[in-house]
């Protein structure tokens, strides 16, 4: 696999996946399922996973960045991470488990779930409800439709002054993207750093990450495999 129609111009996500046994920060979605908020943490021991062989990106496909791991993960997708991070995973009531990458100082997160709201436009309208907690200290910097032809996808971009079960490395920044993948499902990557470092790192890890992302059932542009 290499690159998936969900790819094209995206850069970034997070979460509001359907987890089992979160806490406070927790909300319910309209057909009383438990949803994670953005301060979903990996519950799972991190467990250090070797990454398997992957075809080279096609033409079309940037380079991948020096420093970075192209992984297809046993949830059924392929994507790529910095060299070194950690894998684990929470169960989730819809679609595959919630999967993190972490590096090694925990400073930093990659976060990859499948979102159960029709589009990804809705799935942030609950998200942003009333009706679902926040981590402390949440302050949204923007909400952006990056529909482009035939993809389809939303952006979120907040600051919060801790997120439950993570470091505390003061005021995180997060990026947080749901799309349409090419195999029809909607998925979520999220990328999470210092806030005091500047932005420009999560953005790296998102666009690397979502540029690389390719479920297994579906179509992705594998023309340069060597």
């Amino acid at each position: 696999m290499t690159v998936g129609a969900a790819a094209v111009g995206v850069v970034v996500s997070l979460v509001l996946t359907f987890v089992v046994g979160q806490g406070h920060e927790d909300g319910k979605g309209g057909d009383g399922r438990t949803i994670a908020s953005s301060s979903t943490p990996g519950t799972s021991p991190s467990t250090d996973v070797s990454p398997s062989p992957s075809p080279s990106p096609s033409a079309s496909t940037p380079e991948l960045p020096p420093g970075y791991t192209s992984f297809d993960d046993p949830e059924g997708f392929r994507i790529a991470y910095p060299d070194g991070w950690t894998r684990s995973t929470v169960a989730s009531t819809y679609g595959i488990d919630v999967v993190n990458y972490r590096s090694g100082d925990g400073d930093h997160r990659l976060q990859v779930y499948q979102v159960a709201e029709p589009t990804p436009a809705a799935s942030f309208e609950l998200y942003l409800s009333d009706q679902t907690p926040k981590p402390a200290g949440f302050r949204k910097l923007g909400l952006q439709t990056l529909d482009d032809g035939s993809f389809t996808g939303t952006r979120l971009e907040y600051t919060a002054d801790s997120l439950k079960g993570e470091p505390d490395i003061g005021t995180w920044h997060v990026y947080d993207e749901r799309f349409v993948a090419s195999d029809g499902a909607i998925y979520a990557i999220a990328a999470y750093g210092p806030d005091a470092d500047g932005h420009a790192d999560e953005l790296e890890l998102l666009a690397t990450a979502v540029t690389w992302f390719c479920p297994q059932a579906g179509t992705c542009d594998d023309a340069s495999a060597n």
